[in-house]
């Protein structure tokens, strides 16, 4: 038996891939660790059953009997049946219409232009997309820290950073035009001036579907309040803005208000296509040390699945007292959300934080709808919007009536 030879005191061992080597040993024979490197957004195949869930198929139909159609790739007569059902929406009846394939869009400043996911999404199988706020002039956005997570959502304070209105009609306008997916600007500002401006500037620009008001900005003329928590001045800009351009015309609605029941009817008798519910809720984060505020902008926006039940309340009171389409926006995550939406009054969705995680879920989102009516065996999804509402107009949550123990 051949004694093992003693290791040298001097050698220094070190770890490389799979082998342990000295310093007096031979390099080349060394064999490299090859680390495969998954992106942080990786493609999600809607026909492949989600971890931890069993791919199932009945006797019949899968997809109609389960109404997953991530679970099972759909037969051709399945698909030709989900085919059939009609997810059609239009926002804007009134002003020449604004027509989209599925009630499932994508919220603003989450998706950017459009053009930064293209390569990991079909974005002409989303109904809609509402591209990042853009104002008169350019804007820089607040100082850094921007954004951080918190318990089922994210604040964030980006400040508005976007080009100005001239330059995203340059560089994204040629885009939209050649996409069959509508696309909405939605379009912030400091005055009624800025608003109305910017509209203007978009009118008639091919590819620009329709207008989406973040009216919750500074509003300068009015001593620093913001339009959307204000009646008389959320009803002057929408009706500025209905004046200056005949392009659908949606209105964002701002949680951080009392009773938005006032606030929703008087933008739809200014002439709002349409309402958007809600925008984020203001909120704050502390620096780890606790010595100050630490978004650099001090306070930022409160979205993901912790604004779900803010959001579904006021879908519900502005469905009430409107009769115009309401989309509703606050973390929708999945086909369940959307129901909830849906019941509550609203006739489409915005997909937001969530897409940060999962930027293929606004498609997804679509196919679940379809299979879910298939399952109910429904033509169409809307008999599935206000099936929660009250028969009669009940009071607003400002009451505090179902607060009581």
């Amino acid at each position: 038996m051949t004694p093992k030879k003693a290791k040298s005191p001097k050698q220094v061992l070190i770890r490389f891939g799979d082998m342990r080597v000295g310093k007096d040993s031979d390099r080349s024979k060394r064999t490299p660790t090859v680390r495969k490197v998954k992106g942080a957004i990786m493609p999600v195949d809607r026909f492949k059953a989600p971890a931890g869930r069993p791919r199932v198929e009945t006797g019949g139909s899968a997809v109609a009997d389960l109404g997953v159609p991530t679970a099972v790739r759909p037969t051709l007569a399945e698909q030709a049946a989900l085919d059939k059902i009609d997810l059609s929406v239009d926002l804007a009846p009134e002003h020449g219409g604004l027509l989209l394939a599925n009630p499932i869009l994508v919220a603003s400043g989450t998706f950017g232009y459009g053009v930064e996911y293209g390569e990991v999404v079909d974005v002409q199988r989303i109904g809609g997309i509402c591209c990042k706020g853009t104002t008169l002039k350019p804007r820089a956005g607040n100082p850094p820290p921007r954004v951080t997570e918190t318990p089922g959502g994210m604040l964030n304070s980006i400040g508005l950073q976007n080009p100005g209105v001239d330059a995203v009609i340059d560089k994204y306008g040629p885009i939209w035009r050649g996409w069959k997916v509508p696309v909405i600007v939605n379009v912030a500002g400091e005055s009624i001036d800025d608003y109305v401006e910017v509209a203007r500037r978009l009118d008639g620009v091919p590819g620009v579907a329709g207008i989406e008001l973040n009216i919750s900005c500074p509003n300068v003329g009015k001593g620093g309040l913001q339009f959307a928590i204000d009646r008389d001045a959320a009803r002057a800009v929408t009706a500025a803005v209905r004046r200056a351009t005949d392009l659908p015309l949606l209105v964002k609605l701002s949680p951080n208000v009392a009773d938005v029941r006032p606030i929703a009817k008087a933008i739809e008798e200014a002439g709002a296509d349409a309402i958007c519910a809600i925008n984020t809720l203001s909120g704050l984060a502390v620096s780890p040390d606790r010595t100050r505020a630490f978004l650099g902008n001090t306070y930022g926006g409160l979205s993901g699945p912790a604004i779900k039940p803010v959001a579904l309340r006021i879908v519900y009171e502005v469905a009430q007292v409107v009769s115009i389409p309401i989309v509703a926006i606050g973390g929708v995550t999945s086909l369940d959300d959307v129901l909830d939406f849906l019941a509550c009054g609203a006739v489409a969705v915005q997909v937001g934080t969530a897409i940060f995680a999962d930027p293929e879920l606004p498609v997804r989102l679509g196919d679940e709808l379809r299979a879910e009516c298939l399952r109910r065996g429904l033509a169409s999804y809307k008999p599935l919007i206000g099936t929660a509402l009250p028969k009669r107009t009940g009071a607003p949550s400002a009451k505090g009536a179902e607060y009581r123990p």
